[in-house]
């Protein structure tokens, strides 16, 4: 049954999601309202969506006065805006374009993968490990820039079932949800982030356990034993489903991993010699695509051979070039503190450390114990000051911006150093996405 027919919908927002749930409604054949912040001669799409019956407006206060069954909001919306909060005061339900798709979906193998970091390393590996066992009917999709409404408009979602979607998922999408349940599910980990959009990290840490508020019964959530917010928030909110534990520590745990090997219930799986991504914490991730492509039947061969192949993905720790002995590396994803500390435990030679971006308000603290190993600190952009402040005591150097940032590093780098661009925080102050930071300063580094 389609319970959108000729249903009146308000979508918050265009960019990807909101032009995603367009196209899926449309199909679906809902009356469609678009509110969107920028000027109307600056939407690209203006013609498109006019000739599709969609009505296009701005942000007046009249728009949300009407009335609509259902209003679909881009997650990157702040609930906290008047209108958000204008109509649910008037009883409106407010979801997600996440929502939208589960709920028109055939039944599905849904994979939901959150945390604050690792969630795109994890997710990638984890499509291609089940793509080699279920090629052509494993997608990746998410927060990982692939709408899930687009990935069910292109693959046929609504009438073929037995898809496994792989799905990163961000707090932002998880905090509209209303139905949403994943077969499998993931907190990868917890430190404090958002904290700008959240308010509060306890309201921050409650929007990822959203990820499995709704499994029941054989469904499974692969929780991080070692992490202790992980394991303070599934005490204070619990599980209702069956629990898969993972470890780097504990010998006990469900999936382990020493220095040599990965393990499921005291066996050696596959050495950890076969991974061509570095460091502990992709030891963790390898860890999580196992434990969740095990419950989903895979074989440890296949799993192998898929961790064997894979090289990683863009803007994470990603290595960019050496010239005359210095390596450079982009960590443009290291858009707050933990991310930054995982990237700095990466490396046992002298790192000048590049940091700065849209001020979060995030403690810095945690990364002071592994200055040692941090020849200078460069900060740049609207956080620069704060963060040569706090991390070096006025003694780092400060630019305004990442090109600046880079020329200073080239000066002071020498043979067996690292230029590591790990900004600590978000993107928005100079650029439109951590994407495009990333991009830009491979793109500088390439040229030097």
């Amino acid at each position: 049954m389609n319970e959108y027919k000729d249903r009146n919908i308000l979508i918050l927002g265009l960019a990807r999601s909101g032009l995603a749930a367009i196209k899926l409604l449309l199909k679906l054949g809902a009356k469609l309202t678009v509110t969107e912040s920028k000027p109307l001669d600056q939407i690209k799409e203006l013609d498109w969506l006019r000739e599709n019956g969609v009505e296009v407006c701005g942000q007046e206060p009249e728009v949300f006065e009407r009335d609509y069954d259902e209003v679909i909001k881009n997650p990157g919306i702040n609930g906290n805006q008047w209108f958000v909060r204008r109509l649910r005061e008037r009883g409106i339900p407010v979801t997600t374009e996440i929502e939208l798709a589960f709920k028109v979906c055939a039944p599905q193998h849904f994979i939901a993968i959150t945390g604050t970091n690792g969630k795109t390393t994890t997710t990638t590996l984890l499509y291609e490990v089940l793509n080699k066992a279920f090629p052509g009917r494993a997608h990746l999709s998410g927060n990982i820039g692939i709408a899930l409404c687009e990935t069910v408009l292109e693959q046929n979602l609504m009438e073929d079932p037995g898809h496994y979607i792989v799905l990163e998922i961000s707090n932002f999408q998880l905090l509209d949800i209303v139905t949403f349940r994943p077969q499998i599910a993931v907190i990868i980990n917890l430190a404090a982030d958002h904290l700008d959009f959240m308010g509060t990290e306890d309201a921050y840490y409650r929007s990822k356990a959203r990820v499995y508020e709704n499994m029941r019964g054989n469904d499974v959530f692969l929780k991080n034993i070692d992490d202790e917010l992980v394991k303070q928030y599934t005490e204070l909110l619990p599980v209702q489903c069956k629990e898969v534990t993972y470890s780097l520590v504990d010998r006990g745990a469900d999936f382990y991993a020493d220095n040599e090997y990965l393990y499921h219930k005291g066996e050696k799986l596959f050495p950890l010699s076969v991974m061509r991504i570095v460091g502990r914490h992709n030891v963790q991730n390898v860890l999580v695509a196992t434990a969740a492509a095990s419950a989903l039947g895979e074989s440890t061969e296949d799993i192998r051979e898929a961790v064997a192949a894979f090289k990683g993905v863009e803007h994470r720790l990603e290595f960019v070039r050496e010239l005359n002995g210095v390596k450079y590396y982009n960590d443009s994803k290291g858009t707050n503190v933990d991310a930054t500390v995982t990237a700095l435990r990466s490396f046992d030679c002298p790192v000048i450390l590049l940091a700065g971006g849209h001020e979060k308000g995030l403690d810095l603290s945690p990364i002071q114990p592994l200055l040692k190993g941090v020849k200078q600190v460069i900060g740049y952009g609207e956080c620069g000051p704060r963060i040569v402040k706090d991390l070096t005591d006025g003694a780092g150097v400060l630019t305004d911006d990442l090109p600046h940032a880079l020329e200073e590093a080239v000066k002071i780098a020498a043979p067996g150093d690292v230029v590591l661009l790990s900004p600590t925080t978000s993107s928005y102050d100079q650029y439109s996405c951590f994407e495009e930071r990333g991009e830009h300063f491979k793109s500088l580094v390439n040229a030097l």
